[in-house]
């Protein structure tokens, strides 16, 4: 069973390559702004939060400092004159008539998260695409796109040591 996250934080300084974004577990029946997303806004660090934030389970991702951009752009709205890698993969799915319905973060590795696009294709079918966890947030989190994480993953990631 999937549980359904929200980027609750996001850490966007000079630390090397990587940055650190946080997900939280949505509480059930919490509120949103109409489309799916929540209320709350993503705050620019990441707290000492010790996995729980609000009673829900939440857990860190490292990620590179490109999709952290992107990530931060996507959410403030920021437009750029030309598009990056996430705006053209996000114009060719709607170009091919398909539609991004959610992200799916379905295990964890050595460290490594591992992601899927749920893109609904023109023909009503479901397609599952690989992906970084970082390139499908930056995708998804300008239309508000669920973001679920599996379980077992939340289970892993609790006990996993960096």
């Amino acid at each position: 069973m999937a549980v359904r996250m929200e980027l609750s934080r996001i850490l966007i300084r000079e630390l090397n390559d990587y940055q650190i974004i946080e997900l939280r577990e949505v509480a059930p029946g919490g509120s949103t702004d109409g489309a799916g997303a929540p209320d709350s806004t993503p705050t620019d660090e990441l707290g000492e939060s010790g996995g729980q934030i609000e009673g829900g389970r939440a857990f860190p991702i490292v990620i590179g400092l490109p999709e952290a951009q992107a990530i931060e752009r996507r959410l403030k709205g920021i437009q750029i004159k030309r598009p990056m890698t996430h705006e053209l993969l996000a114009s060719v799915i709607e170009a091919l008539g398909g539609k991004l319905v959610s992200i799916t973060i379905n295990d964890l590795a050595d460290h490594t998260f591992f992601a899927t696009l749920d893109i609904r294709k023109a023909d009503g079918t479901l397609a599952h695409i690989d992906s970084r966890p970082s390139d499908a947030i930056a995708l998804g989190i300008a239309g508000s796109v669920p973001i679920f994480v599996a379980e077992h993953v939340l289970e892993a990631a609790k006990n996993d040591e960096p």
